[in-house]
């Protein structure tokens, strides 16, 4: 599990390896990330756009962009989270993922772009 703060929203990603739905033998590596945004700041926060780096130790690097998570752009008051799980799938075992939100406070219109911190996408398969 690793954790980012961007002027007090705390990003929270843990990652699993998804064994069942994967093939090794055929190049494909299946993660699961569920990130975990909480509003710890002064002012209501909306979650705009999201911007991805992957990076496959078997492939080239992908950058990957859009509007809001799953399908959402939810409103964060002060105290309030929001969760969700999404996935990725590598041609390797092996890789990393960083990222960032643009996220509106909706009291001045500000955007403010708040770090995903990276983490380690690693198959099962290379810790024995």
């Amino acid at each position: 599990m690793v954790t980012a703060i961007t002027e007090g929203i705390k990003v929270t990603v843990e990652t699993t390896y998804q064994a069942e739905f994967s093939s090794p033998h055929q190049h494909h590596y299946v993660f699961t990330y569920k990130v975990k945004i909480e509003n710890n700041g002064p002012h209501t926060i909306q979650l705009l756009r999201r911007k991805w780096e992957i990076h496959d130790a078997g492939d080239a690097t992908k950058t990957v962009e859009g509007d809001g998570v799953v399908g959402q752009q939810p409103i964060l008051e002060p105290g309030g989270r929001h969760e969700y799980v999404s996935g990725c799938n590598l041609k390797s075992g092996l890789g990393k993922m960083r990222g960032s939100y643009k996220m509106e406070k909706l009291f001045d219109g500000k955007v403010i772009e708040v770090q995903i911190p990276e983490f380690q996408l690693i198959a099962d398969i290379f810790d024995n």
